[in-house]
């Protein structure tokens, strides 16, 4: 039998907004508390709760968020191979990845992995190495602090890789695919020079390797066209199979009238304004990096997340490249007058769950898993406590003397 445990005293907003209160601004100052019995919230009261039997966690001062849902985490690549030619164990990369989302305040994870045919024979994004982290995440999920999943992003001008990417969307592995197509001259590199000197620097080469390289590339593909015949291909079968499809960096309306007839649900990370609107036109779910809201702008020049958010469009966030982006991103959104906090909460928990069909997490309700996290806001905001299904998986100092 469950024993139950709770935690008390926490400022939130309660998420069934239909029973606010009349005149309630935002509910931020107000205190709630939740019985949690097994892996499921039980009961959210504005009375206090306790029973004989029954673990307190005091939460005064801190504020309750859902778990974040992270549906897009470029992370693992770079876990497994911190420098170019410089490879870790998968299972290793994993497990510290996994402690590092943990911390954030993530519980439900979707690592982007890249199925994206590469020139160097030991790049993390070669069959033998997108297959064999694959295989290690399937073999150490259970043992995981978070829930993780597989997000495949397929770059559409690397047909080789399809055969293998099509085996994969039937094994039940894949929960998520992206389409990109990262050709400079358009979509995220439309600035050709800028895409040039940005990799020169990342790969610390001369812009001339570059460019030589991009000239090569570009005369591989007589017909880009043809690219997209097979993305539709694909498309289909991960509609077969249920999985949720996203297009990535759509900069054009044609761009999104193309992933839209693939029957693409999610944007990701539209480069433009005017995609992002046709996005929300299309009934498109739109996902903005928290990175860029942390920086106050894209790394890459393109869309401004503050600014989309500031337009209405935006649905979710994502971690991106940087976790811990996330809370902070909800935070600045906060401070900046963009949206209340359990609005802006929404874009890490609730906005995801309902992109991907997760329907039993995201909100603090009853019925809900309990899925939490607990953070302190006085000043930089930080990650306390991360609870996923009901048990603790980050616990930080200052919660020693709370339970």
């Amino acid at each position: 039998m469950c024993r139950p445990w709770l935690t008390a005293s926490c400022t939130w907003r309660p998420y069934d907004y239909q029973q606010s209160a009349p005149g309630d601004a935002g509910g931020c100052d107000r205190t709630w508390a939740l019985r949690i019995v097994g892996e499921t919230i039980v009961e959210v009261s504005e009375r206090s709760l306790g029973g004989v039997g029954e673990r307190i966690v005091d939460g005064e001062g801190l504020t309750a968020l859902p778990g974040i849902i992270d549906m897009h985490g470029d992370m693992l690549e770079r876990e497994a191979e911190p420098r170019p030619n410089t490879h870790f164990p998968l299972d290793l990369a994993i497990y510290e990845l996994d402690k590092r989302l943990a911390a954030c305040g993530v519980t439900t994870a979707y690592a982007a992995l890249s199925f994206w045919q590469n020139d160097r024979p030991d790049s993390m994004r070669t069959e033998p190495m997108v297959r064999a982290l694959i295989e290690t995440l399937c073999q150490v999920r259970d043992t995981l602090l978070t829930e993780c999943h597989i997000h495949a992003r397929f770059e559409v001008t690397t047909p080789e890789i399809a055969p293998f990417l099509m085996e994969m969307l039937t094994t039940g592995e894949i929960r998520l695919i992206s389409l990109m197509d990262h050709t400079p001259g358009q979509g995220q590199y439309r600035d050709v020079e800028k895409y040039v000197t940005s990799i020169a620097q990342w790969r610390g080469v001369d812009r001339s390797h570059i460019e030589r390289e991009l000239h090569e590339r570009l005369s591989r593909k007589p017909n880009p066209a043809d690219d997209w015949l097979l993305a539709r291909d694909i498309a289909t079968l991960a509609a077969e199979q249920g999985i949720p499809i996203a297009s990535h960096d759509d900069d054009t309306l044609a761009k999104i009238d193309l992933v839209s007839s693939l029957g693409v649900s999610i944007a990701e990370f539209p480069v433009t304004l005017e995609a992002a609107q046709e996005a929300r036109q299309r009934g498109m779910h739109i996902v903005m990096g928290a990175p860029n809201v942390l920086r106050g702008g894209s790394h890459s020049g393109n869309l401004n997340a503050l600014a989309a958010v500031e337009a209405g469009l935006v649905d979710l966030l994502a971690a991106d490249y940087a976790p811990v982006a996330m809370l902070q991103a909800v935070f600045i959104i906060v401070e900046r007058g963009l949206l209340p906090l359990y609005e802006a909460a929404k874009l890490i928990s609730q906005g995801p769950a309902e992109a991907l069909g997760l329907h039993d997490r995201g909100r603090i309700e009853v019925g809900k898993r309990a899925d939490l996290l607990l953070a302190s806001t006085d000043g930089r905001p930080r990650v306390r406590a991360t609870i996923r299904q009901g048990t603790p998986i980050y616990w930080d100092a200052t919660m020693a003397g709370r339970a």
